[in-house]
This record gives C-alpha cells, sequence and structure tokens, in this order.
C-alpha cells in the first residue's frame, strides 16, 4: 500500500498524507467514514486495529519496515508526531506534528513504511485510535525507540 498525495492538506513529509474524513450529524447519533475499497489510499487489507490512550499517555516512537498504516480518530484527541530520517527521502531531518480528534480533526493518516511516529493522549477522555494497516501486525517488522532519545528530539511536554 502506498500513500498518495492529497492536495486538500499539505505534509511536511514527503509520502505522509492527512485527508479529511466525512461526518454525517445525526441526532441519534453520528455516522464516521474512514475506508473504502476503492479509496486511492487503500490497497489491500492486512489487519485493523484499535488501539487506546488514556489523557497525557505519550506511545512513541515506532516506525515499520514494510507496513503501510491508516490511522484515524474516532473517539477523543491525540496529537501525532511523524519524523522523517530515511536516507534517500527529500525530507529528511522534517518532523510532523498533527492533531487528531473529532469534531474538527477527523482524518485518515496514511503513514509509509520507514517513518517514526508517536503519539499522546490529549483529551480529557480516552482517545481510540482505528488502525487499518495493508499487512498482519509482526513484531520483527518493526521498530521501536523510547519516547526521549538521542535520535529524535521532540518536546511531549508542549501542548
Amino acid at each position: 500500500m502506498g500513500c498518495i498525495i492529497n492536495p486538500e492538506i499539505q505534509s511536511k513529509i514527503n509520502g505522509l498524507v492527512i485527508s479529511p474524513l466525512k461526518q454525517i450529524e445525526d441526532e441519534r447519533g453520528d455516522i464516521l467514514h474512514m475506508l473504502r475499497s476503492d479509496s486511492p489510499l487503500f490497497s489491500k487489507f492486512g489487519e485493523v486495529y484499535f488501539s487506546n490512550t488514556n489523557p497525557g499517555v505519550i506511545k512513541a516512537w515506532k516506525r515499520h519496515k514494510k507496513m503501510t498504516q491508516l490511522f484515524a480518530l474516532p473517539v477523543g484527541r491525540i496529537r501525532l508526531v511523524v519524523f522523517d530520517d530515511r536516507s534517500n527521502s527529500l525530507t529528511k531531518g522534517q518532523l510532523q506534528e498533527i492533531i487528531l480528534g473529532r469534531p474538527d480533526k477527523y482524518y485518515l493518516v496514511c503513514i509509509p513504511p520507514m517513518l517514526w511516529y508517536g503519539f499522546q493522549g490529549i483529551s480529557e477522555i480516552p482517545a481510540l485510535m482505528v488502525n487499518c494497516s495493508d499487512i498482519p501486525h509482526d513484531p520483527n517488522e518493526s521498530e521501536q525507540l523510547p519516547f526521549l532519545n538521542d535520535h529524535i528530539f521532540f518536546d511531549w511536554k508542549q501542548v
């Protein structure tokens, strides 16, 4: 799965796509779109999972060697931070911070392989992220760093 650039929201990192998602408001409960098989961001199904992040908690840093991930946040809010250290990338060294969550920041974020990412719960309630990846999770296919390290410099205290 590759991330096709959507010109609606600009990204500072080559291959990272941030695309608005459709929300249909209804007094009985809203409908939140995430992904369709005819979307240019979809190539194949590997796995869908949900990640709950408590307020203030930081889950960082991780990158996948082969997996493309599609994130949406239907409940709560997070601060997603993506870092590009790919040696052949035009945006090597760039860091991008994205606030995700409803109602005004309901996006689909496509993270291609080899980009580092981390996130922090910034709402008063636990945030619920949905991840649709193109391959099933394999712990041997990913790498992790602690959220404070000598490779990626980001101040998680600022909000």
